[in-house]
């Protein structure tokens, strides 16, 4: 009996990259025995409920659309009971889950991955009950992926993001909080904050002397104080180009849990999307908690695949 395999697509995606693709993707699956149904978003938080009380009946879940349709498709696989592999195909407009684990931008290198890939045991996080893949965050410019039109993000891509970003500038503000870690306790002002298991947020890498890894059950914990003048705002800028503390304004951490309380009702977003607006939450890692297929450690530069049927393999950006 052919393995049952759900694809769950946001067709709006990747400047219409998902549709485009769709049955070049179910063919695909089913050239390689896969028995697939298919489960495109319908509303905010559809992959969410369909997923939770249908997953457990496939063997792997292949997700396709953006870090939000994977922030999606996570919170249903974390909610079922039986969870299936996940498979996942990224076309969002950055898809910094899918480069910290090395998953082709392009669908069909991607998707050879249900053949040649590996199960990889991920960390998730939980922000509240709600969980998150890669990413928990408040404060400067945290809004910008969520409110940026949709139209926007197609026409100029990631460009679009530090379009709306100029904007909001003048409206830079700082949270007076309490935040607590593993080893650290800090009361003071922030104007950004953020729990992150990723090499990559934003389009930015984390290079290696963070120490990041996506399954050892910590986040990476990064915290930024308002700059009072030209030389502190020039030191800020340094250390976070050379991904460096910078005392008083800049600090690094890692944590297995943290601790949230502020002294008014903060913005959060969760994997780029709008997360809530809270004064205190509880953010815990959950070790290993879902099984992804990804690249090989030693599989090296990937060869070019064949193409997917009817399309070519170029790489969509």
């Amino acid at each position: 009996m052919a393995k049952k395999l759900l694809v769950a697509a946001n067709i709006h995606s990747g400047a219409g990259a998902v549709r485009e693709n769709l049955a070049s993707i179910i063919d695909f699956c089913v050239s390689r025995g896969f028995a697939v149904s298919v489960r495109t978003s319908q509303y905010p938080r559809d992959l969410v409920s369909y997923i939770a009380e249908h997953g457990g009946e496939y063997g792997v879940l292949l997700s396709t659309g953006g870090d939000g349709t994977l922030n999606e498709t996570l919170n249903g696989l974390m909610r079922c009971p039986a969870p299936p592999l996940l498979a996942y195909i990224p076309a969002g407009t950055v898809n910094d889950f899918a480069s910290s684990l090395g998953i082709p931008r392009d669908p069909a290198k991607a998707l050879r991955l249900l053949g040649e890939g590996e199960p990889f045991r991920c960390d998730a996080g939980k922000f509240g009950e709600e969980y998150f893949a890669y990413v928990a965050a408040f404060g400067a410019f945290t809004d910008v992926s969520y409110e940026t039109p949709q139209e926007a993000k197609q026409l100029l891509g990631r460009f679009a993001y530090i379009v709306e970003g100029i904007k909001r500038l003048p409206t830079l503000r700082a949270y007076h909080m309490t935040v607590e870690g593993d080893d650290f306790s800090l009361e003071e002002d922030f104007i950004f904050g953020m729990a992150s298991n990723s090499t990559s947020v934003a389009g930015f890498r984390f290079d290696s002397k963070h120490g990041v890894a996506m399954d050892d059950g910590t986040f990476e914990v990064t915290l930024v104080r308002a700059p009072h003048n030209l030389n502190e705002r020039q030191a800020l800028l340094n250390g976070i180009m050379r991904q460096e503390p910078v005392p008083g304004l800049l600090d690094f951490f890692h944590t297995k849990a943290l601790s949230v309380r502020a002294a008014e009702p903060v913005r959060w977003t969760l994997d780029g999307e709008f997360g809530g607006e809270v004064a205190e939450v509880e953010i815990q890692n959950c070790p290993q908690a879902f099984t992804i297929l990804a690249p090989k450690a030693d599989a090296g530069p990937q060869s070019s695949p064949d193409a997917l049927p009817g399309k070519e393999s170029a790489s969509r950006t």
